[in-house]
């Protein structure tokens, strides 16, 4: 028996178990269920040995999800070509009510074999690292603002509010030891409050020590420099969007970016009429965080401070001419909107999807690596 020319592997990967479908280039084969393997290297080497006696090559397809990439990374070190594809991108019926994993798998595999669905964008190891560690450190900061949070209403209760902004310096923590309870029960839960909250302090301050050392060593640590010229952006929002965004030079313009950030309005137009709605808010939600939170700084007049000098400072007069441009433009557009009666938050979205597109001009035009 010939072997196919190509075989389209379909894998619906879960936790324990994998679904497999296949079908061969030829248009007027069907496609086959294959049947359910465990997840895990063992099963997966068993079934490449299967299928690459059946084609000279494989193209296997499975959808993103919570294993993660490590299924991707193994597949092409056996140089086996693999797609990933997102879920909310695979085309649906819309009459098709029936979900089972078998159904799944043989859809992956037909779609792959029409050409109808495209394999997302995959961090190398090194840059996914950087991310696991980014989104350690938001997860540290939860944590503290949490335990911070369950120590203030502690203190609500029993007659000690807070006001105003605590910062946990030494002079709230010599405030915070000036307060005592009669009740032996209630100063053990208060220590047990304080000791939480200063743990997850240091805790916190430790990953950023860590990643600041970690990022300069990275590939992506002169963008990361070179965004820090913006106003709004610092190292820890500038090495947030370049770790969670990858490598922009894939968007071959600013507006491709915008949509996967998710900032651009939804739009329901039909004959002569058209409507726009909200933004769509796909994509990353980590980059668009970052992005709307740097946009609240336009809010403001136009002003190179002094920390904003220092981070400035050892980078080419063009690219400090450009940040003084970047932010007279945005300032002056925020006003513009405001004096128009616009909504704040509208507003703030309208200046985060424009800064999008200079964070990309940063990236792609300063370095002359545009994808053509």
């Amino acid at each position: 028996m010939s072997k196919s020319n190509t075989l389209f592997i379909g894998l619906d990967v879960h936790k324990e178990t994998t679904d497999v479908a296949y079908v061969s280039d030829k248009l007027d084969d069907r496609v086959q269920y294959h049947g359910t393997i465990n997840t895990n290297l063992r099963a997966f080497n068993k079934l490449l040995r299967y299928f690459k006696a059946k084609a000279n090559k494989l193209c296997v397809t499975y959808q993103a999800g919570p294993c993660g990439y490590w299924l991707y990374r193994h597949l092409n070190s056996h140089g086996i070509e693999c797609w990933v594809v997102a879920p909310s991108l695979t085309p649906k019926a819309p009459g098709d009510r029936v979900k089972t994993d078998k159904r799944d798998a043989m859809t992956l595999a037909r779609l792959a074999r029409t050409g109808d669905i495209n394999s997302i964008y995959i961090p190398d190891s090194c840059d996914e690292a950087i991310r696991d560690l980014i989104r350690c450190r938001e997860d540290a900061m939860l944590d503290y603002r949490q335990a911070k949070m369950r120590l203030k209403s502690f203190l609500l209760r029993h007659g000690h509010p807070c006001t105003g902004r605590q910062n946990w310096t030494e002079a709230y923590r010599r405030h915070l030891g000036a307060i005592h309870f009669l009740e032996p029960a209630q100063k053990i839960a208060y220590q047990h409050y304080i000791n939480i909250v200063t743990e997850q302090f240091e805790r916190l301050q430790h990953l950023n020590i860590e990643l600041e050392t970690l990022a300069q060593s990275w590939r992506w640590y002169p963008l990361v420099q070179r965004l820090c010229v913006l106003r709004g952006i610092r190292f820890l929002s500038a090495v947030t969007l370049v770790a969670e965004l990858g490598d922009l030079r894939r968007f071959n313009h600013p507006r491709s970016l915008m949509n996967f950030v998710g900032l651009t309005p939804s739009e329901y137009s039909s004959g002569t009429r058209q409507r726009l709605g909200a933004i769509t808010k796909t994509g990353n939600t980590h980059a668009r965080r970052i992005l709307v939170e740097a946009a609240w700084s336009y809010r403001f007049s136009p002003k190179v401070s002094e920390e904003m000098q220092k981070r400035l400072q050892g980078h080419s007069a063009k690219l400090q001419n450009l940040s003084w441009e970047i932010q007279q433009r945005l300032c002056k557009r925020d006003a513009k909107l405001r004096a128009r009666g616009k909504e704040k938050n509208k507003i703030v979205v309208a200046i985060a999807r424009e800064l999008v597109g200079y964070i990309w001009t940063l990236h792609c035009r300063l370095t002359h690596k545009v994808r053509q």
